[in-house]
């Protein structure tokens, strides 16, 4: 799939749309290859999800939170080679990465009904766009915490869904990107 210029300026410009905000990515190590080595040769600031020192397997698959920047060739490249291969998504907000960082760890595991832990890939688009409308304004308060916007593919990659909490409400806007 070949992203065009027009549609990755329009992701741009709706990821830096607001002077005083930051955008970041939260990538899946297990759905972008050679995500590490693109971090080791562009350089973005970026940190891991997961805690510790990890084997280079788990380093592999983890999931990482990447500061983004209007003209980084990090942000053109996962724009350009990601949107629609469910990488990950993206989020604005006014908030430094590690304070992101602290926030996006609290979400990595769930229970089930038996107390069983579970990962929650919710960096996956495919698992956010789906969530976020059944969570209540409380549970949302506490997912968006730092976060003002997500924003992720949607099925047809010339789309995107932009979800913003304000107040007590969720609202979802349908991005018609500028792909052709």
């Amino acid at each position: 799939m070949t992203i065009d210029s027009k549609l990755i300026e329009s992701l741009r410009r709706h990821l830096f749309a607001e002077e005083d905000m930051h955008a970041y990515a939260v990538l899946d190590g297990a759905s972008v290859p050679n995500l590490r080595l693109k971090l080791h040769e562009l350089e973005p600031e970026h940190v891991c999800l997961y805690r510790g020192e990890l084997e280079p397997d788990m380093a592999e698959v983890a999931p990482y939170l990447i500061s983004l920047g209007m003209k980084e060739e990090f942000t053109r490249w996962v724009i350009a080679e990601g949107w629609g291969r469910h990488w990950g998504v993206f989020a604005v907000s006014r908030g430094d990465i590690r304070s992101l960082r602290t926030h996006f760890r609290k979400f990595l595991m769930v229970h089930d009904s038996d107390g069983k832990p579970l990962y929650f890939r919710y960096y996956d688009p495919r698992v956010l766009k789906v969530y976020l409308p059944t969570c209540t304004a409380d549970e949302l308060k506490t997912f968006f915490g730092p976060v003002q916007t997500f924003l992720m593919e949607d099925k047809d990659p010339k789309l995107g869904k932009k979800f913003v909490f304000s107040g007590s409400v969720l609202r979802e806007e349908k991005l018609v990107l500028g792909g052709g």
